[in-house]
């Protein structure tokens, strides 16, 4: 997957909340001012040239649809972010997230019950 930019991941949030959408639809959720529609259409065509949208058509229309989930795209940009930032080390970037004051008590303690879980099955 090619990395994308932050116009690029603010469009693809649209598609995968669509899951589904017309280049007017997706016009019609930016806030004013709105970029030109011949813009955001190239922008469009540059995300299923990258391999992110694909589209059908129906006469002159063109209807996109997500070709990558957003869950996918989220574990590949956490994975990246994790190994060239943090040393590879998940526990780093923990560590880096809590020292921020990124994560929540009730996360850490999320976080604490994900870990005894898998120490258990681990046991097991």
């Amino acid at each position: 997957m090619k990395e994308l930019s932050e116009q690029e991941e603010r469009i693809m949030r649209l598609f995968w909340k669509k899951e589904q959408a017309l280049v007017r639809d997706i016009l019609d959720e930016f806030p004013d001012p709105k970029p030109p529609y011949t813009t955001l259409a190239s922008t469009i065509r540059l995300l299923e040239k990258k391999g992110y949208l694909t589209h059908k058509v129906y006469g002159t229309v063109h209807m996109y649809t997500p070709v990558v989930s957003q869950e996918d795209y989220s574990k590949k940009s956490i994975n990246h972010m994790v190994k060239h930032f943090f040393e590879g080390s998940v526990g780093n970037f923990l560590s880096f997230m809590v020292k921020e004051k990124k994560i929540s008590k009730g996360e850490v303690e999320g976080l604490q019950k994900l870990i005894d879980d898998f120490e258990n099955k681990s046991k097991e």
